[in-house]
């Protein structure tokens, strides 16, 4: 065997002489450290296409675990909660959201068609445009302007999006391509969720291991503010917008309004900005009194007042148990941002993004603030103690 490893020792190497006496030009923890990160960056790289319903799946977990906890309670079983809840997610959620999409597409499709049928020929202004008060005049000038006229439509839409409005409406009649695409990344969000909630303990031991590694004097603080965050904007923000769009797109469906499952879905992502539901339906009450129907808007208009009032009464306090209150721009920051970067799940990573963002920015000024506070406190407790040393 030793003459085996003076041959081996003897063998050139195809990089010249070994000199393990020399010191490293990175230290071994270094090196491991950036070995980690550059692994990060090519998992992030190649599996780019499941970011997005990881990061929803972890979202609803957050927001949902108490409740679960609640059902593997009852059953003792992780398989066989998590598989009951992600039937209740798919029942309650998911397909309600699709349905809502596939008669919305019509709907918005239909609109289109009228909006091509307006640029080609003209449309006069509408009679409940011109009875309103104050501004009926200016807007019927308006709407002659830019509707009124054939070929204004299309003009109004190149100088808006840069596109024609034949291209715009090609490309929303091919939107039902992207259906697929949603329906799959679906799929992976509930095949991810059914796996956080059936390994979410130990996924969060494992977690708390390398956040007190990674940041050990904030670890503690911040796994506790983080998922009362999530929890409170996807309880407090997205679930009652959700909400609100089913029960005002069914009070709109009642009133007789045009197009109610287009108008309860804007109103839901309306919910989901400070006042944009009182807005959606206020709009819409305007639109049934001008048109004539007094009775059904100033119903509608009571209702969703009545509505609003007792959602924000009762029901928000008990879902959100306490709500980090997100102020209007971050808000409308994470849902522009949400649905540019990740499209219609967007709507739910966005705020939730944004709203664990302020809620770091606040604990790290609260920090900052306390530690400003010992400093001034421990002059004036170094001056009582030499008082009282010089009293002694």
């Amino acid at each position: 065997m030793g003459m085996f490893d003076r041959q081996k020792s003897r063998e050139p190497r195809w990089l010249g002489p070994s000199a393990p006496a020399r010191m490293a030009l990175i230290p071994s923890i270094s090196a491991a450290r950036w070995l980690l990160i550059l692994i990060a960056l090519a998992g992030i790289y190649f599996f780019y296409g499941f970011i997005v319903p990881v990061l929803a799946a972890l979202v609803i977990g957050f927001a949902t675990w108490p409740l679960y906890g609640d059902l593997l309670r009852r059953t003792g079983n992780n398989t066989i909660a998590a598989t009951i809840a992600i039937v209740l997610i798919v029942t309650f959620l998911v397909l309600p959201i699709v349905f809502a999409v596939i008669y919305t597409s019509g709907e918005v499709r239909d609109w289109f068609a009228w909006a091509v049928h307006a640029n080609r020929f003209g449309a006069p202004t509408p009679q409940w445009i011109e009875v309103l008060p104050i501004v009926g005049p200016w807007l019927g000038e308006q709407w002659t302007h830019y509707i009124g006229s054939p070929g204004t439509i299309g003009e109004l839409a190149q100088v808006v999006s840069g596109a024609n409005i034949g291209n715009i409406y090609r490309a929303v009649l091919a939107a039902g391509g992207g259906a697929f695409h949603v329906v799959l990344t679906l799929l992976f969000m509930l095949i991810a969720l059914f796996f956080v909630y059936r390994d979410g303990p130990s996924f969060v031991r494992q977690l708390d291991l390398l956040g007190e590694r990674i940041l050990p004097n904030r670890w503690e603080r911040i796994s506790r503010v983080v998922p009362a965050t999530i929890s409170s904007t996807v309880m407090g923000m997205t679930v009652i917008a959700i909400g609100e769009g089913i029960v005002l797109g069914l009070a709109y469906w009642i009133a007789g309004v045009p197009s109610p499952v287009t108008l309860g879905v804007i109103t839901g992502l309306m919910a989901l900005v400070p006042g944009g539901a009182p807005l959606s339906f206020t709009l819409v009450s305007i639109y049934l009194m001008a048109s004539g129907d007094h009775v059904a808007g100033i119903g509608l208009l009571v209702w969703g007042t009545v509505e609003l009032f007792i959602v924000d009464k009762t029901l928000r306090p008990k879902l959100v148990g306490g709500p980090i209150k997100l102020p209007f721009l971050p808000t409308f920051f994470g849902l522009v941002g949400g649905v540019k970067t990740m499209g219609f799940l967007g709507l739910f990573i966005g705020p939730v993004l944004m709203a664990i963002i302020v809620a770091i920015w606040r604990e790290s000024i609260r920090e900052v603030e306390l530690a400003e506070e010992q400093a001034q406190r421990e002059p004036e407790l170094q001056v009582r103690l030499r008082r009282e040393a010089s009293d002694a």
